[in-house]
């Protein structure tokens, strides 16, 4: 029988691929090689990342399905947990906007967001307003859109800060971008509060009308906008004074300005472009704010 013997490499030769060691590349370095700041800097890069990818998947997953609970849903559901003088209830009843009065995104427009289907989140001219009145030391109307307030509500807690704010923004591009007008009042009717406990048209027109939101008059829809900037100490259930001239107000100006037509946003802005209307952006307001503080 032969026998085989296996060949020596002969001294000086290469090795063949694949044996021995393998060197790593040049300029390769692994994670204990790195310095300090290359850690920290690889560490909030992926962090940023990653972040950014759990918001995208958040607004683009609330774009086809309602969000199955907010922050503040779950904030006020402790509070009246901690508080022996409130009751412990939930209503909630997401509904489409085909579903939902016409009269009532028109009461809220009103109210809330004037120049709803003129801008792209932001009311820069009322966000100046509003810095320069509370720089004073007055309290006036705050800036906030519909857009942000749906973008704060959906995503964000309640909790002040600049943190919160800049986020607020953040998600206010998002749905502007990725949502529409029509999803985004959609999505603002079912989720704002309208009283302690009490989630989205639905409910609010069941609890206090004793009907659907599809059915809600022009005078409730009114009163129903009333609720918005304080729903837990303004409600159709006690109609001060002062509640029946801010809705008799908001019936005025829904009658001013007609109604609202979701889906012409486009033809709406070509119009403004066209008048010469000054469009302006949230970075506008950064700068008339760098500016202020210069």
């Amino acid at each position: 029988m032969a026998s085989y013997k296996k060949s020596e490499p002969k001294k000086g030769a290469e090795p063949r691929k694949g044996s021995g060691k393998k060197r790593s590349g040049k300029g390769k370095r692994g994670w204990k090689n790195k310095t300090f700041g290359q850690k920290v800097w690889k560490i909030a890069w992926l962090t940023a990342v990653i972040l950014v990818g759990i918001s995208l998947f958040n607004v683009l997953f609330c774009r086809v399905f309602f969000p199955p609970l907010t922050p503040l849903m779950v904030q006020r559901f402790f509070e009246q947990v901690k508080d022996p003088d409130r009751s412990v209830h939930f209503e909630r009843d997401y509904v489409r906007i085909k579903n939902i009065s016409p009269n009532l995104v028109d009461a809220v427009v009103a109210s809330e967001d004037g120049k709803f289907m003129h801008h792209d989140g932001f009311d820069v001219a009322q966000l100046k307003i509003s810095y320069m009145e509370n720089k004073r030391g007055r309290r006036v109307r705050g800036g906030s859109t519909i857009s942000m307030q749906t973008a704060k509500n959906a995503f964000l807690t309640h909790r002040r800060s600049v943190a919160r704010k800049v986020l607020e923004a953040y998600y206010t591009k998002l749905i502007e971008a990725l949502w529409g007008k029509k999803r985004i009042m959609e999505v603002y009717l079912n989720i704002i509060e309208f009283g302690d406990g009490i989630y989205g048209c639905e409910a609010a027109a069941q609890h206090y009308f004793g009907h659907s939101a599809a059915k809600l008059t022009t005078a409730e829809a009114a009163q129903l906008a009333v609720t918005l900037p304080s729903p837990l100490r303004l409600n159709p259930a006690h109609k001060t004074p002062y509640f029946r001239g801010r809705a008799q107000t908001i019936q005025a100006r829904m009658a001013k300005y007609g109604h609202v037509r979701l889906d012409a946003k486009k033809e709406i802005q070509a119009r403004d472009r066209k008048r010469g209307k000054p469009r302006e952006s949230l970075f506008d307001f950064i700068i008339f704010v760098i500016d202020d503080k210069l």
